[in-house]
């Protein structure tokens, strides 16, 4: 992409020459076909392609530095001149913040390793078709499935240029594709749905389109005739596909916006025992394949490999320049940005550690409690931690899983839940924030 960092080169050079202290730019294209196949035949086809342009300026003022962004989708000579004039002045006129910037030239990345992350074949509708078809065929053909609510079928590549007036000039591929079904079994008012995903960057890395159809189906059959349970405090598993949500929660309790801001409820939690021993969450940015892999972030900052909680202990958060600079901090390589908005830190490939037992093992000395395969709302508190979210899983009982429940509350403190969180060793990466089955003790569950 040579000749893009050219183009947004000379955007800078022509910035700068308009008045502006300092600017970086960012460039992406990309192509995307999504298919969705339900009872027998294609029911929608999108494909889409695009390119976007976003130009940063920085002008100085008393204070610190103003910014302004501009996008546009049009790269003619004409346009860019216009959105140079206009982000200028717009920098001009706008109060000064005196925490952004970008980075020094020092601090630039300059080891750049390719993490396998394009790949470079591109699927076809009829591909996809197939895809999708396979997977609504293999959820049919499990007993008791009666029909399938859709099965979608996704790729896409992307390349992204950056450049600034410091220097930095990098550009970069990626792919993905993605393969999903859902299915429905029972008749009538007695009826449940579940499904089953796939997400990676080869396609050669999804799980086949047999296995999500027929993990799909089973799934569904297996939520059939739930039951109520009563309230009471007990043990929680959940499932790995939403033990990730609990990895989530702590991500954006570290993210360094709102550390500055004071708005989480780990905000004085620095160094300290927040997980229980031998816990580790990890950030690893240089994973071949990941999808989410980079060698540089954003802002053009080498990104690390770090243990984000270590034995148990947090040991740091997500920085920008911005949030470092509020902080006093240097930044971590976290930043994360599109065309048209300013950096804001974001993780990687972030992952709960997987534990040395099974779920099985981590079943059965339950006597009582739930496992959770399924979360409803969003009823969590960034700022003090409660968490209350709807629930769907099943009721386990003397060491096994036994009947399906629904329509369930389960309820604590994150906080709480974090120091009895144990990891179970079923991690599977599939959606860039992963984690095995976890269990929980003493959280409250309201049902009956």
């Amino acid at each position: 992409m040579t000749e893009t960092l050219n183009l947004l080169q000379d955007l800078i050079k022509s910035a700068q020459s308009k008045g502006a202290d300092a600017a970086d730019a960012v460039f992406a294209e990309g192509t995307s076909l999504s298919l969705t196949w339900r009872m027998g035949e294609v029911e929608h086809l999108d494909r889409s392609e695009g390119q976007d342009l976003g130009l940063r300026v920085f002008v100085k003022k008393p204070g610190g530095m103003a910014q302004a962004i501009v996008s546009s989708s049009d790269t003619h000579a004409d346009a860019l001149n216009e959105l140079v004039d206009r982000a200028v002045a717009m920098a001009k006129s706008v109060p000064e913040d005196p925490y952004i910037g970008i980075a020094e030239p020092e601090q630039l990345s300059t080891d750049i390793v390719d993490f396998d992350m394009f790949d470079t074949a591109e699927p076809t509708a009829q591909d996809l078709t197939d895809q999708a078809r396979t997977a609504e065929e293999s959820g049919l053909e499990v007993d008791g499935v009666s029909q399938c609510e859709g099965a979608n079928a996704g790729f896409g590549q992307y390349r992204v240029a950056i450049a600034a007036s410091n220097g930095f000039a990098q550009a970069y591929e990626r792919s993905s594709h993605s393969l999903s079904a859902s299915m429905i079994a029972g008749e009538g008012t007695h009826m449940e749905r579940d499904y089953d995903y796939s997400g990676a960057v080869w396609a050669e890395d999804l799980i086949s389109a047999e296995d999500i159809g027929k993990n799909a189906g089973n799934k569904a059959v297996r939520r059939l005739n739930p039951q109520k349970i009563k309230t009471a405090q007990y043990p929680v598993i959940f499932d790995a596909r939403v033990a990730r949500t609990l990895v989530g929660h702590l991500s954006s309790a570290i993210n360094g916006s709102s550390i500055a801001r004071g708005t989480s409820f780990l905000k004085d939690k620095m160094d300290q025992q927040i997980l229980a021993p031998g816990v580790n969450i990890i950030d690893d940015p240089h994973r071949k394949r990941g999808l989410r892999s980079a060698s540089f972030d954003d802002e053009g900052l080498a990104t690390h490999k770090r243990n984000i909680i270590d034995d148990g202990r947090l040991t740091t958060w997500f920085l920008d320049l911005r949030s470092a600079h509020q902080l006093g901090l240097e930044p971590t390589g976290h930043a994360a940005r599109g065309v048209s908005s300013p950096p804001s830190p974001s993780s990687s490939n972030l992952y709960l550690e997987p534990g040395q037992g099974s779920i099985e093992d981590m079943i059965k000395d339950i006597d009582q409690g739930f496992f959770i395969t399924d979360l409803i709302g969003m009823g969590v508190n960034g700022v003090t931690g409660d968490y209350s979210r709807g629930a769907n899983g099943f009721w386990i009982e003397n060491g096994e899983l036994t009947y399906a429940v629904s329509e369930v509350t389960v309820a604590s403190n994150l906080l709480d839940m974090f120091k009895t969180m144990t990891p179970a060793n079923d991690l599977v990466f599939r959606y860039g924030t992963d984690a095995p089955s976890v269990r929980v003790d003493g959280m409250t569950i309201a049902g009956l």
